[in-house]
């Protein structure tokens, strides 16, 4: 007997789109798409549906999944009492991807659309890692300054768009990024921008003092979608979607209330307005990224497969609490209404959620990208302070020992990361010279060059090459 599945509690034919978002994947249809699903259930902003879009080959395969099944997203929430299935129905259409993103372009200049939203992933802003700001010098990059008129990049889609808006006197959309960055709309507009200036600064200056660029903290737990998820929603009778979400029951979404072109009332379904995201958004990126690294690498290096088993183990769990109390949550900046220690303690129970089955693997994925955010800039803090902190440290030490490719049993680690060579092959030199893997200046910048860092890393380095994971954690937590 199948379970019940929750379907859309409005007329789907009345929704009419006002958003584009970008970038399909699992985390947007089980967090914005869910959102906005609650307020259409209140019969509210009926003209504020999704188009999805895409930019990449990948996303024409979603496009197909998706449009086969009327654009309904499949979500299930992974509550331990019970799962509990919905059908999601506030995506209207999918744009035809294409190389040239002619179709996108053109429903970007709809004037109905007055948000276009973005998730398009950490590494996907063309940050440069070592200054931390738009590399205008990525080939993406100039390859869309020489050719506005038919970009590859949603960047340059976007503004294709802007330029034919102002053209024909219609007020700019609002560009919002979904993606988990500290300052996603600063970097967004950086972005937008920067690629502008390459080849109109006239342009680049109107995009900068036109179009808004709101920052925004966003959370929820979504795995990737394998043979486990797709038995999941065969169980509510759903065995024909290839695409089912499945994800945490918990949820976030703050955002600064900067929409010129006018929103949709989020509020009205639990989404918090307040010009303070950069101290939500430091406190998840600190406490809760900055957690998953740090259970990560222990984890693959000790073979475990899920993060729940992760935090089973006590070793790997005692090293969360150490470097999260001791380390982090000290210098994390206060947060309107929230008790940091009470913030930590729903992250623990988040992790420690079996029904979520999220793998170690997905969460040491991508450390060139996800370093410098998450775990970097706590170190730098602690310096700043004059304080040495080894626990984290001792986490860029297990990442390096990884990167190495080699599982303490053992067992060969599969590449996990865009850039993996280059780290496999500084990681193994490291094993010589722990300090030509902080000396990446791209990843550690000065963090990287002190030398109080340098000696602490290398003395963790040596140690995990010599007795594993196990025997340092628990000299670490004994002190």
């Amino acid at each position: 007997m199948t379970q019940p599945v929750a379907m859309p509690a409005y007329d789907r034919t009345k929704l009419k789109p006002g958003i584009v978002h970008i970038g399909l994947g699992n985390f947007h249809r089980a967090h914005m798409a869910v959102y906005l699903d609650d307020l259409f259930a209140k019969g509210l902003a009926m003209d504020w549906a999704i188009l999805g879009a895409g930019v990449r080959a990948g996303d024409a395969r979603m496009r197909e999944a998706l449009m086969a099944q009327d654009c309904l997203s499949t979500v299930i929430e992974l509550d331990p009492s019970g799962h509990v299935a919905r059908r999601v129905g506030s995506m209207v259409g999918f744009i035809e991807v294409q190389p040239d993103n002619a179709a996108l372009i053109a429903a970007m200049a709809d004037p109905a659309i007055r948000i276009v939203s973005l998730t398009v992933t950490e590494g996907g802003y063309y940050v440069d890692p070592a200054t931390g700001a738009f590399d205008p010098a990525h080939p993406d990059i100039v390859a869309d300054g020489a050719n506005p008129l038919r970009p590859a990049t949603a960047f340059g889609a976007i503004l294709a768009a802007l330029r034919l808006r102002r053209a024909a006197g219609m007020v700019p959309f609002t560009v919002m990024s979904c993606d988990n960055l500290p300052g996603n709309g600063h970097v967004t507009q950086a972005a937008v921008v920067g690629l502008a200036r390459l080849y109109d600064a006239a342009f680049a200056d109107w995009v900068q003092a036109n179009v808004a660029f709101p920052n925004g903290m966003v959370d929820r737990i979504t795995p990737a979608t394998g043979p486990r998820e797709r038995a999941m929603a065969a169980k509510f009778g759903l065995g024909d979607d290839p695409v089912p979400v499945t994800c945490e029951p918990f949820r976030q979404w703050v955002l600064e209330d900067n929409f010129p072109a006018g929103r949709p009332p989020l509020e009205a379904v639990g989404v918090t307005f307040t010009p303070h995201v950069h101290a939500f958004e430091a406190m998840k990126i600190r406490i809760l990224n900055g957690g998953h690294a740090i259970i990560a690498y222990p984890g693959g290096l000790m073979g475990i497969e899920y993060v729940h088993e992760a935090m089973a183990e006590p070793l790997i769990a005692g090293f969360l609490d150490k470097v999260e109390r001791d380390e982090i949550i000290p210098i994390v900046p206060p947060v309107p209404g929230t008790d940091l220690g009470d913030y930590y303690t729903l992250i623990r129970s988040r992790f420690s959620n079996p029904e979520v089955a999220d793998t170690e693997r997905r969460l040491c994925l991508d450390g060139s990208n996800r370093q410098p955010k998450f775990i970097i800039p706590s170190i730098a803090d602690s310096l700043a302070a004059a304080k040495v902190p080894r626990g984290l440290i001792l986490e860029s030490a297990l990442w390096c020992h990884y990167c190495a490719g080699v599982a303490d049993d053992g067992s060969v680690i599969e590449p996990n990361d865009p850039n993996w060579d280059r780290l496999q092959a500084v990681a193994r030199a490291a094993a010589q010279d722990p300090a030509v893997w902080l000396g990446m200046e791209d990843i550690y910048g000065a963090v990287g060059r002190d030398a109080a860092v340098i000696a602490c890393f290398a003395g963790f380095l040596r140690d995990l090459g010599a007795r594993g994971t196990r025997a340092v954690l628990a000299d670490y937590l004994q002190g």
